[in-house]
């Protein structure tokens, strides 16, 4: 064999999984079409989820359907030639979303999320790159005083429940914590725990060039000509076949493309997003924000530019860039964050792989040797890249895992 384990995709996922295996023991090749962080790592709005311990869930409020509906939102778009192909799967989303279901889903993810800081941490130090990282949270702010006033009930109880620091802060204390805004939230919660990433692409690339400094092997190759040969798997890569006893699945929204063809099921879908990049006009952020009410994100990035990151889009893949979103967001965030000139030539496009029981697929593929999956992580595939590296190293290794990795098995889809 040439390796002990192939890893195919090199966002924050697979990256973080490379290390985990290659701390343990293993000769692992790192194999993606493009550079490490290049896609779905790379455009997010960087931040590292710690206080996110309920899962985004499908809304069950009737003026929220009905705005959806309406398809005029902000925080969401669909094309309707789109629905069919997302029916089946938007069903089963909405069904785990009910009250009692998505608590079980939010205890599930814990020990991910209540993880997934220190795990960054210890990558961090080791590739030397703490200037990437910023300690100050991240503000959730809301137009609405109403829903200000409810949230800070609710997430006060929640973040004594879970041992969470976070400050409500009114109208005038926002503004004052965060100059750079101006008049039009009502109010907003600080979050404390939670990490933010200036340069999310940069990160991934820094854990790569760790990989790769401690021995590891980063190959361009093509993740769909897997094939099982001979009580191996091999992968075609720009310098030649490879093979390995064990290969990992973790190529984000594109892991279908493996995993389809080998006969799982899986329901993979991949929600998309935009981000741009804008002068700031006003003072600087020092923490990202969240318009909660609104669904998208204004994060201060490397090179003192904001960057705007937007909802969840959902049309079929390979539909062209439709630009709605960003355009509506950006109408509703100028005034308020003082966004400035765009900075990019064109909008970034990606897309977030999604289950719709809103847990990821960690561990052995059911029916066949050697194949380990690791994908579908939602929205928190940079929150979880290093923990999940982790569990599924252990589990690969045969050491104990820190966690039940039950909840991630891909068999619960069968």
């Amino acid at each position: 064999m040439d390796f002990d384990v192939i890893v195919l995709g090199a966002g924050i996922v697979g990256v973080s999984t490379a290390l985990h295996l290659q701390d343990r023991g293993r000769r692992v090749a790192l194999i993606d079409r493009r550079g490490p962080g290049e896609e779905t790592s790379f455009g997010n709005a960087g931040l590292i989820e710690r206080s996110s311990i309920v899962p985004y869930a499908f809304p069950r409020r009737f003026g929220t359907l009905l705005r959806y509906a309406r398809n005029q939102s902000t925080d969401l778009y669909w094309d309707y030639k789109a629905l069919p192909s997302y029916a089946s799967w938007l069903v089963r989303f909405w069904w785990e979303s009910e009250p009692s279901r998505l608590a079980g889903a939010a205890r599930d993810m814990l020990p991910l999320i209540s993880r997934s800081v220190a795990e960054h941490d210890a990558l961090i130090a080791r590739a030397g790159v703490g200037e990437l990282v910023h300690d100050g949270g991240w503000i959730e702010a809301f137009r609405s005083r109403a829903v200000f006033d409810s949230e800070v009930r609710t997430s006060t109880e929640s973040a004594r429940e879970h041992g969470l620091r976070m400050t409500p802060l009114d109208a005038a204390a926002l503004r004052k914590r965060e100059p750079g805004l101006a008049e039009g939230f009502a109010g907003g919660l600080h979050w404390h725990d939670p990490k933010s990433v200036s340069n999310p692409g940069a990160l991934t690339k820094s854990y790569a060039r760790l990989f790769e400094t401690e021995g590891g092997t980063l190959l361009t190759g093509d993740a769909t000509t897997l094939r099982e040969e001979n009580g191996a798997w091999t992968v075609d890569t720009v310098s030649g076949r490879i093979s390995a006893q064990e290969v990992v699945v973790a190529l984000g929204p594109w892991s279908d493309t493996v995993f389809a063809p080998l006969g799982y099921r899986i329901p993979l879908r991949a929600k998309r997003g935009y981000h741009m990049h804008y002068q700031p006009t006003q003072t600087m952020l020092s923490v990202p924000v969240v318009d909660s009410e609104q669904g998208y994100v204004i994060a201060p990035m490397q090179g003192a530019r904001l960057r705007l990151t937007t909802g969840v889009e959902i049309v079929r893949r390979g539909t062209p860039p439709t630009g709605v979103q960003l355009a509506r967001a950006e109408r509703l965030a100028q005034p308020i964050f003082g966004l400035g000139a765009r900075l990019d030539a064109a909008p970034w496009l990606g897309m977030r792989p999604c289950t719709p029981d809103m847990r990821p697929v960690i561990g052995p593929a059911p029916r066949h040797r050697g194949l380990w999956f690791a994908f579908g992580h939602n929205h928190h595939g940079l929150t979880l890249g290093p923990v999940s590296g982790r569990l599924l190293a252990e589990m690969m290794t045969g050491a104990a895992p820190f966690a039940d990795p039950g909840p991630y098995r891909a068999q619960r889809f069968d």
